[in-house]
């Protein structure tokens, strides 16, 4: 088997005979080659394709989701068979022949009436056949290509990956996606076709035909989950970013309740909220149609969230989705906050019924400072992550580090979820709490350690640098803090504030600040970097497609980017070819 060298090297001079062949029918002295992992794609200097630098963490990391997928699609078909060939070796008693004289088969498999069956006949032969066989590559969709660059990388990057369709609704995408395939060789033109249809149609059209779904829209994806759940097959993976994050994170509730059916709310925990919305977003899309969701891994960074779930049909384990939903109580005095899970199981026996959840789980007044509280959500309560498939993507990324130009950002993601309490839903922030007491912050290792001398769990977050993740009930947090505050007192306040009430009552638990072992995770440890800096600046969203740069843009692409923007834009409109062409119909404006 051939390095990786070899084999790039023969792809590009597949790519450099490809081109040398077929002449490219446009000027690339108009064009900036844009290279990205293996891939290399034509961006026009007017803002007519989309295109964001800022996404190659998000392409990475779905990169290497689809490598750990194909990888456990193939563990999981040879256990899949395995166990068949297990099941049909074990010869039952009632399918043995009583003796050789009466002529009947001695084999384990159905034969159909009317059939007769051969004395040579071995039921395992079949099964070996299908274990020696191997499974379809996985077909992927991109159903919002722009550039194309992410199916390009697709193609390139990951071994044993089948078809890629890549959609687009605009017609100057589908050219400039079909521009590219064409500019990466023979490999990409053989696995990507690009064509001209909107995505929801597309995917209503072809049920259940892919194995993995992409969704990368240009903000909400809510418009286009309820086909994306139908044209997976089962057990196939959705991929999917959301970038109207200021929806998400409750600056307009309504929006959010409007489009994903969750209310959101505004604590330190609203990007990891986002994440749940999401999530149970697409589990009441799925379970219309008997489907169910699984979710492997669940990230947000930059200015967006990405989430990488299974979809599955089962009409019986369809029925547990109460079971992962909650709603989110928070207090608007203090940082307390309570899920009220939907629904509960009651077993009796071998049978198991579904009831509406118990509640309220808590009064109308904090207990912890007398203040209201706000309700939100549903949000998705289950695990967000699968632990099993982290470790894998991290394996891999780590061994082919040479292969993701963003190694250093999803490997530091990717070992912080690895940290992260899979079954605890979102987090506590030190630095409020210290807030609403007025009160000096200890340090994250004191904390740490007094939770769990206090016998509970904690870890961080891979949202937020100074969130906590902890099995603690608030009450448990509030003693801690109470105790701390003894140690170190602060100001008197206003009694009718929500610190002064907190601070009132006397801890029912004595924390114990002693450093424990466990207070500092093993990254933390072993002082491997977690939370990165931006590689640049100006690195977030960008304009979509089409609109006019203008000056007010500064703070988005940056100075530079701008004036240069409009200066292209100042000398084609002195261009009288220019101005002929606008007066005989509208022309696009980068």
């Amino acid at each position: 088997m051939g390095s990786v060298e070899d084999t790039t090297t023969t792809e590009e001079q597949n790519k450099q005979q490809t081109n040398e062949t077929t002449p490219l029918a446009f000027d690339i002295s108009d064009y900036t080659v844009i290279r990205e992992g293996e891939a290399e794609i034509l961006m026009h200097k007017k803002n007519e394709v989309f295109y964001n630098k800022a996404q190659v963490n998000n392409r990475d990391m779905s990169i290497a989701v689809l490598r750990t997928f194909i990888s456990k699609r193939k563990e999981e078909q040879e256990a899949l068979l395995s166990k068949r060939m297990n099941k049909a070796s074990k010869i039952p008693e009632n399918h043995v022949s009583n003796g050789s004289s009466n002529g009947e088969c001695e084999t384990s498999k159905e034969i159909p009436k009317g059939e007769p069956c051969s004395p040579g006949d071995e039921p395992e032969k079949p099964i070996e056949g299908k274990v020696q066989g191997k499974i379809n590559p996985p077909r992927v969709l991109e159903a919002l290509s722009a550039s194309g660059l992410r199916a390009l990388r697709y193609a390139r990057e990951i071994e044993g990956i089948g078809q890629v369709v890549a959609l687009d609704n605009d017609k100057a995408s589908v050219e400039a996606c079909r521009r590219n395939i064409k500019f990466n060789g023979s490999l990409a033109s053989a696995k990507v076709e690009s064509n001209l249809a909107d995505a929801r149609v597309y995917m209503l059209t072809h049920p259940k035909e892919f194995d993995v779904v992409d969704l990368d829209p240009y903000g909400s994806p809510s418009v286009f989950l309820d086909s994306a759940v139908q044209s997976i097959a089962d057990g196939g993976l959705l991929m999917c970013t959301a970038t109207d994050m200021a929806v998400l994170c409750g600056s307009n509730g309504e929006v959010c309740y409007s489009k994903y059916g969750s209310y959101p709310l505004r604590g330190k925990y609203c990007h990891e909220m986002a994440l749940r919305i999401v999530l149970a977003c697409i589990e009441s899309h799925a379970n219309r149609y008997k489907r169910y969701i699984v979710p492997v891994l669940s990230v947000q960074m930059d200015f967006y969230l990405r989430v990488f779930v299974r979809v599955y049909t089962s009409a019986s384990a369809m029925k547990n989705t109460p079971l992962k939903l909650s709603y989110v109580y928070q207090c608007v005095g203090c940082d307390s906050f309570h899920l009220q899970p939907i629904g509960r199981t009651v077993s009796k026996n071998t049978s198991v019924r579904y009831l509406p959840g118990f509640g309220p789980v808590v009064p109308q007044e904090c207990s912890d400072c007398g203040k209201k509280y706000n309700m939100g959500g549903p949000i998705w309560s289950d695990p967000i992550h699968d632990q099993d498939w982290v470790a894998s993507m991290l394996a891999d990324v780590k061994a082919t580090k040479h292969r993701y130009p963003a190694f250093s950002r999803i490997s530091a993601v990717l070992t912080t979820i690895s940290e992260e309490l899979p079954d605890v839903p979102l987090f506590l922030s030190l630095h409020n709490l210290c807030g609403t007491l007025k009160c000096t912050s200890p340090s994250a290792v004191i904390f740490r350690s007094a939770v769990i001398n206090a016998g509970y769990r904690i870890s961080g977050t891979h949202v937020n640098p100074l969130g906590l993740k902890s099995d603690a009930p608030m009450n448990v947090i509030w003693d801690i803090m109470r105790c701390w505050v003894k140690n170190h007192p602060v100001k008197e306040q206003s009694p009718d504030q929500s610190g002064s009430v907190i601070l009132a009552k006397e801890p029912v638990l004595q924390a114990n600040f002693a450093r424990a072992v466990a207070s500092l995770s093993k990254a933390q440890a072993k002082k491997v970097a977690r939370f990165l800096p931006n590689p640049e600046r100006h690195w977030g969203p960008k304009l979509r497609a089409g609109r006019t740069i203008t000056s007010k843009h500064v703070s988005i692409l940056g100075e530079d980017a701008v004036n240069e923007a409009i200066n292209n834009y100042e000398q084609e409109t002195e261009d009288p070819q220019v101005k002929r062409q606008k007066t005989e119909g509208p022309a696009s404006i980068s």
